[in-house]
């Protein structure tokens, strides 16, 4: 199965309970101030939220207006265009440093380690050197799983004992790295609830002492979402964001919701966008966000 078709059968869900409902009825009709409103009731209803909702009815409306758009059709093509527009990213990731270092960070049972296992493969896979970083040594026995992931896929990890302080875990990881050359290192954190403030103290911790591990190591920090919690992983997501620079999303789990319109709103109310997403369990099941191809499959037909 090739990569669009992959994404597309990741999105079956949100397709059948509502996309695939705009698509017929855009395709099926002209242009009316009906068809504004079923679209914005629909848009709510597939978790874009309900300001991102009015607000891309209303660029539609523009759009059709004054591109002189005439048919259903017409309009769907540019609703498909106003999305991929407003998921693209602004700047892509930095895979440039010397090392590059990934920081994953996110609440418990989002899927974060195995979000990690994913992108080592991947990047291995790309002829990238990885590193694994076991840098949540809070809860019991998360270096032990990540090991597991490590051994799976190849990558060498560094790892202290249960309750290690993490930075110091994550800053001997870095110096191992720019020393042997790695190209990426991926470091796991514990899973945190944001309420705790000490835990996300933690994490601005980590992610100054990378720099002093190798200042010429360039800092990605990947916030991992459950996409089935829809909305609700927005709220989340504010605090990690605040105190752990992140700039970006790993979005898991895209294949087991029908709220799929959950992406529109993460990237229009965190300010960041979707680096990553998870379509699946196994080890190939994570691909770079790709705005155009989300959007394709988004609005694509079931045959």
């Amino acid at each position: 199965m090739g990569f669009f078709d992959k994404l597309a059968q990741s999105l079956k869900k949100t397709r059948d309970s509502i996309f695939g409902s705009i698509t017929d009825a855009f395709t099926a009709s002209e242009i009316t101030d009906e068809m504004y409103e079923d679209l914005e009731e629909q848009l709510i209803m597939a978790d874009t939220g309900a300001d991102i909702a009015a607000e891309l009815v209303d660029e539609l409306y523009k759009t059709v207006q004054s591109d002189h758009l005439k048919t259903g059709g017409e309009a769907l093509a540019a609703l498909k265009k106003i999305i991929k527009q407003r998921l693209t990213a602004d700047v892509d990731m930095n895979l440039e440093g010397h090392p590059t270092v990934i920081l994953v960070i996110g609440v418990n049972g989002v899927g974060k380690t195995t979000s990690i296992a994913k992108l080592a493969h991947l990047y291995t896979n790309a002829g990238k050197k990885v590193l694994l970083a076991a840098g949540d040594t809070f809860r019991a026995a998360a270096s032990e799983q990540l090991d597991v992931w490590a051994q799976r896929t190849g990558v060498p990890i560094v790892a202290r004992g249960e309750g290690t302080d993490p930075a110091s875990v994550i800053f001997d990881a870095v110096q191992m790295a720019s020393s042997k050359q790695f190209d990426i290192v991926i470091c796991d954190t514990a899973g945190r609830l944001h309420t705790k403030k000490n835990l996300m103290e933690e994490l601005a911790k980590i992610r100054r002492v990378v720099t002093k591990a190798c200042p010429t190591a360039a800092v990605e920090t990947l916030l991992v979402l459950d996409a089935i919690t829809g909305q609700n992983a927005i709220s989340q997501a504010s605090q990690f964001i605040d105190v752990a620079d992140a700039n970006g999303i790993i979005l898991t789990k895209l294949d087991g919701t029908a709220k799929g319109g959950a992406v529109i709103s993460i990237k229009e109310k965190l300010g960041l966008p979707v680096r990553f997403v998870g379509i699946g369990e196994g080890m190939d099941d994570i691909m770079e966000f790709d705005p155009d191809a989300f959007s394709d499959a988004l609005f694509m037909r079931d045959l």
